[in-house]
């Protein structure tokens, strides 16, 4: 008896993937690869700085191809298996994930090359940059899977490598603070697997797409805003918005400053992306009966954050309150839910990727030359690195939203957006963080940079030399800091379009489910 041929069109892809298909998953391949050659060469560690720096480089040039496609082509998707969706995991890569996944690939690099001095033998020996690399995998998994549970599985990812960064070192404070961090994030985890249980159980898919198409249907039926909620509270906690932030403050001081540098620029912005798919893409409805609850909460995250900065007396603590009041600025575009409201949102999230991890690699110099991380005990930077107090006020410029620095047209975009939307309390309130930013942080740079001593640090001839590293790193961040700030419009345009993709995701559906292929 002759074979039955089967037709496997309609649930398998038979044409051959282009290579141009492959740019989706590269940004997550290439550092798992790399990641992998370093174990296998974990014992020679002094080749780990340049595997690693040349893995972020060729990630980044992934980054850079990938956006470029999805910028002339539209939104990007690949189904892992051949299987068509939703019967295998997608990969969706639309102008929001490539560019957030681009701009953190470049602070990657930067952290990568300040870790060659930073990272000592030991800490290079107990997988700094292993670790890395797997964090970076996770994020960028994160940025571009179409797949709401491999949402959870690459955050999972991005978590356990950071909690081994964390403890590199293993002094107590690194141990307390990793403790803290890891129980307050299996809350926010539980969370996030709890809301994508129920949320498998209503839809009977998990793929993003295949959702935003059955949404509509499923209103009248299915437990929706139980739902939203749910992922708000996971999103807020993984994000430390208020009042889930109290993990931040108590663990982002304790590693080194590199990898508090990576944390503060990088991973809280994963939690603001995923609550912008989530509740703006997803449950649109749903997010808009929650606005004026999202709206105060991120008014409280914003206020309370920098007047928690202005209570602290270690730099790198400021940071972390300065990292939670950043949260609150981008959660107010997701309260707004229009297209201004997230352009202003997308485009704060560039900015505050860069600022906050070059703030922190600033604070690492400054340490190294003053031998502090206290405002009581730096002073007089100024009269012996005059460049390191021009860095110093650049970023004070970018993080209170001061022109010719970064920070101020995300906040132009947001005052405006939340004007148009009858929201002038919400307005006041990014305005009144921007002048206790400036408090906050003028008062960083008057004790540590401008301030004089009676007499030269004691171990000024010992530094010295020590800072050319660290000034790199800086130049590297603060290019892109007065680029946008001074032409802000490429990137005001990617994030426009951005906006307009999760408001109306057609295009985003598309790429997942083709014309011809279409459910």
């Amino acid at each position: 008896m002759a074979a039955e041929t089967v037709d496997i069109s309609n649930a398998m892809v038979t044409a051959p993937a282009t290579l141009g298909d492959w740019l989706v998953v590269a940004p997550v391949a290439i550092p798992l690869v790399f990641g992998a050659v370093l174990l296998m060469v974990r014992h020679e560690t002094r080749f780990h700085a340049g595997l690693a720096i040349a893995g972020l480089m060729a990630t980044f040039a992934a980054n850079v191809g990938l956006l470029e496609r999805v910028l002339s082509e539209g939104p990007q998707a690949m189904t892992m298996g051949r299987w068509l969706p939703p019967f295998g995991i997608s990969f969706a890569a639309d102008a929001l994930g490539a560019s957030l996944a681009l701009v953190a690939t470049l602070v990657a690099i930067v952290c990568a090359i300040y870790a060659t001095k930073e990272i000592d033998a030991t800490g290079r020996r107990y997988g700094f940059y292993p670790f890395m690399l797997l964090m970076m995998a996770g994020v960028g998994g994160s940025f571009l899977t179409g797949d709401v549970f491999n949402l959870y599985v690459w955050f999972e990812v991005f978590l356990i490598s950071s909690f081994g960064m964390l403890v590199l070192g293993s002094t107590h404070r690194q141990l307390d603070g990793a403790t803290k961090y890891a129980i307050l994030n299996l809350v926010g985890t539980t969370l996030f697997l709890t809301a994508t249980a129920f949320l498998y159980g209503t839809f009977g898919t998990l793929n993003m797409a295949d959702i935003a198409g059955k949404v509509d249907a499923m209103r009248d039926t299915g437990p929706l805003m139980t739902l939203t909620v749910l992922y708000l509270l996971a999103f807020g906690m993984k994000a430390a918005a208020f009042p889930l932030n109290f993990w931040l403050p108590a663990s982002y001081h304790t590693p080194s400053i590199v990898t508090a540098a990576l944390f503060g620029g990088v991973l809280t912005k994963v939690g603001v992306y995923a609550m912008m798919r989530i509740l703006v893409m997803l449950f649109p409805v749903e997010r808009a009966v929650l606005a004026d609850l999202i709206a105060w909460v991120a008014a409280g995250t914003m206020v309370l954050g920098i007047m928690g900065a202005l209570a602290q007396s270690d730099i790198r603590r400021v940071l972390g309150f300065v990292v939670i009041s950043g949260v609150g600025v981008m959660m107010a575009g997701v309260a707004l839910g229009t297209e201004a409201g997230l352009t202003g949102t997308v485009l704060y999230a560039f900015h505050s990727i860069i600022a906050m991890t070059a703030l922190y690699l600033l604070a690492g110099v400054m340490n190294g030359l003053g031998g502090s991380y206290s405002l009581h005990e730096l002073s007089g930077l100024y009269r012996n690195y005059p460049l390191l107090a021009a860095f110093a006020l650049l970023l004070v410029l970018s993080a209170a939203g001061l022109p010719p620095a970064s920070g101020l047209w995300p906040k132009v975009i947001l005052v405006r957006a939340s004007l148009d939307a009858g929201l002038p309390w919400l307005s006041f309130a990014i305005l009144l963080t921007g002048l206790l930013t400036t408090v906050a942080m003028g008062r960083v740079f008057i004790l540590t940079i401008w301030r004089q001593t009676a007499k030269p640090a004691e171990n000024d001839t010992v530094v010295a030399g020590r800072p050319a590293v660290g000034y790199a790193a800086l130049a590297m961040l603060s290019l892109p800091i007065l680029l946008l700030g001074l032409y802000p419009e490429p990137l005001i345009r990617i994030a426009t379009v951005s906006a307009t993709g999760l408001l109306e995701a057609s295009s985003y559906l598309g790429a997942v489910f083709p014309m011809e292929a279409q459910p």
